[in-house]
């Protein structure tokens, strides 16, 4: 016996060699099955629809673990691993995505971003909600901090696509749905954006409804600025129509006699009530200014600049919202400007001709109501005559031939005089002035065209 016993001590060691090389060979022959199974049972899962899938196997046996969107899925996606020949037993540790209630999906806009968050249905449908927000809003941040959950309504896509539509119409805001409730909030980006988002909303998916919707429009704004330097008025901001683009264009034309009229206007709708008024109003009192800014805000005007002499500043200060409805409001911020030196009577007169050949002094169509459009050059007329306080000035009427002379001599002493009393009325003497109506007697131009009546219609000043 004791011979047996030193007979298995010598050999029994060279069995530990025997089992690592056996155990080796074992392993060696697995791995490539365990590879084999676990490619072939991903591809068996292609057509499943799971989140965070992972599948380890050990030896012939599979374990799954993922998340599945409905119970059919679930099931489906163990029987598709089930069925991959060569696996024996699946290890099923899959579970269903949370359901969310209320199912709630939010898009918002700020500044520099866009931010999709609450839940998505499916994985698919989270990537196709953020690139159509990308699309919409080309060149902005998007940033996807939506979770999956279960419980979308039906026809959710549809709801989220078009929400996504007008998020590119926001300057800043949220769109919510809540299972079947939209609610919106923000700022549209432009005039009529939010006409546009309330037209999209009308073709929101059966089912879904409008919960609330509070999307405001940007300032309707217009803006006119009066630049001496560069002789121009620039007019900027939006109008209605363009009906009233053109009757504001020419308006102004008619006030600004020594400006050109840069015209960057913009037909938008959203204009507040009595725009047409008090834009014409406001432009008048601008056009009384030597330099001057006015800004048209919703119901709120602003007008700033220097008057060319204090009478003028005080009539602007007390009558600008005069023809202003009640709901508006306006403040004028209006100083003097510097008064310019005086001068004797040669140069009077040729500022007086300089002015007058530049623009006219307008009337009523035969009467001697000085148009209102006049204002402007009025008041650059009385500025000159403050500059030479000791001349005295023939106001000098004349017409064209249409209509009989004594009518014409008439009426052309009667608007010359109704320039006197604007001149007296903004404070110069009135024994400084006296009114002469020459009517069809002194034409500049030819009577036979309405071009050459327009010239020959005229006031003049002449220094004596």
């Amino acid at each position: 016996m004791q011979k047996l016993f030193r007979w298995a001590s010598k050999w029994w060691p060279g069995l530990i060699p025997l089992a690592v090389m056996w155990g080796f060979a074992a392993w060696n022959n697995t791995l490539p099955v365990e590879a084999d199974l676990s490619a072939r049972s991903s591809a068996a899962l292609k057509d499943t629809v799971l989140d965070k899938t992972r599948i380890a196997v050990d030896g012939r046996d599979v374990g799954l673990a993922a998340d599945a969107f409905s119970e059919e899925g679930r099931r489906d996606a163990v029987m598709a691993v089930e069925i991959v020949p060569g696996v024996r037993l699946v290890d099923d540790r899959t579970r269903l995505v949370p359901e969310a209630k209320p199912f709630v999906w939010n898009a918002e806009r700020d500044v520099v971003r866009v931010t999709l968050s609450g839940s998505a249905p499916l994985p698919s449908m989270k990537g196709r909600l953020t690139e159509a927000a990308r699309k919409e809003v080309g060149g902005v941040e998007v940033a996807d901090q939506m979770g999956l959950a279960r419980g979308a309504p039906p026809r959710f896509e549809a709801a989220a696509m078009l929400l996504l539509d007008q998020i590119g119409k926001l300057k800043d805001g949220k769109i919510t749905i809540s299972d079947t409730k939209v609610n919106l909030a923000g700022m549209a980006r432009e005039l009529g954006g939010r006409e546009a988002i309330a037209a999209a909303l009308k073709n929101l998916p059966e089912g879904f409804s409008i919960a609330a919707n509070d999307i405001k429009a940007p300032p309707y704004i217009f803006q006119a600025y009066k630049d001496p330097v560069a002789a121009t008025v620039t007019l900027t901001g939006y109008v209605p129509d363009n009906n009233v683009h053109s009757a504001l264009a020419t308006s102004a034309s008619r006030k600004f006699f020594n400006e050109k009229i840069v015209d960057n206007l913009k037909a938008s709708i959203g204009a507040p009530s009595s725009f047409n008024t008090v834009v014409l109003a406001a432009l008048g009192a601008l056009s009384r200014l030597s330099t001057g800014t006015l800004v048209v805000s919703d119901r709120e005007v602003k007008l700033s600049g220097d008057a060319l002499y204090e009478g003028a500043a005080n009539d602007i200060r007390a009558g600008l919202g005069k023809d202003f409805p009640k709901t508006w409001q306006y403040k004028p911020e209006i100083t003097v400007k510097p008064a310019a030196g005086p001068v004797d009577g040669t140069v009077c007169q040729q500022l007086f001709s300089d002015l007058l050949g530049k623009g006219k002094i307008r009337f009523a169509a035969k009467r001697a109501d000085i148009d209102p459009d006049s204002a402007g050059i009025l008041d650059h007329l009385i500025e000159t005559a403050l500059r030479c306080p000791t001349t005295n000035i023939e106001v000098a009427g004349h017409t064209d031939t249409d209509g009989e002379d004594a009518f014409n001599r008439a009426l052309s002493e009667k608007r010359a005089q109704a320039v006197i009393d604007y001149l007296v009325k903004a404070g110069l003497p009135a024994n400084r002035f006296t009114a002469v109506g020459y009517g069809s007697t002194q034409p500049v131009a030819g009577n036979e065209t309405d071009d050459g009546k327009a010239q020959n219609r005229r006031i003049e000043f002449l220094v004596r």
